[in-house]
């Protein structure tokens, strides 16, 4: 390491890490980022910002609110704040709520014996019974099976004029006469068998 580098000392503290509720990376001295709003925890550990002013919001507020927007009063703002914090309670208690009830499905699970793997393997069983009742699967099937039909047919009238060109050749002068060669052949030669004796050739 060259000596640049040994003298730079980051103003970060990465041992610290980083504050998760702001997504900044907080230095050794300073917690928070400058402006940030004050932060208050619940009994619940819900995170409720008292006053959170949004980018912007300052050049907002400078221009003249529009007609057609109503402005709110103080009383109206502190209600739908109220209302605000509320609704964010109840996001809370039903995301826990809701990761409850998804353990108590896994242990219902576990103990039914129902492991992913057998679940993977109902959805795919689920699957192809779907895929095998659809309309377009048995559109396909009734057309390959029409199309291995033709098929048949087309090999046995094939293989009926095979046979029938066969017969064709053999009736031929040629084929007679080939096959009365053979046949000559073949007698001769059992001819000669039965001459030697015991089947010993001299």
């Amino acid at each position: 390491m060259d000596a640049l580098e040994q003298e730079y000392k980051s103003p970060f503290d990465f041992e610290q890490g980083v504050n998760s509720s702001y997504l900044y990376l907080s230095p050794s001295v300073i917690v928070t980022p400058p402006g940030s709003p004050h932060v208050t925890v619940t009994a619940r550990g819900a995170v409720r910002p008292d006053s959170i002013t949004e980018v912007g919001e300052d050049a907002v507020m400078s221009v003249a609110v529009s007609p057609s927007v109503p402005t709110l009063t103080e009383e109206e703002q502190e209600e739908l704040r109220d209302e605000l914090l509320r609704v964010e309670d109840e996001v809370v208690t039903l995301s826990q709520v809701l990761a409850a009830k998804e353990k108590q499905v896994a242990d219902i699970k576990r103990k039914l014996g129902i492991t992913p793997l057998n679940e993977l393997k109902q959805n795919i069983s689920k699957s192809w019974q779907e895929v095998t009742t659809s309309t377009a699967y048995k559109k396909t099937s009734e057309g390959l099976s029409v199309a291995g039909q033709k098929a048949t047919a087309a090999f046995t009238s094939m293989g009926s004029a095979i046979s029938r060109k066969f017969e064709d050749v053999r009736n031929t002068p040629t084929f007679k006469s080939f096959e009365e060669k053979v046949e000559t052949l073949k007698v001769k030669d059992e001819k000669r068998s039965q001459d030697e004796p015991d089947g010993i050739s001299g």
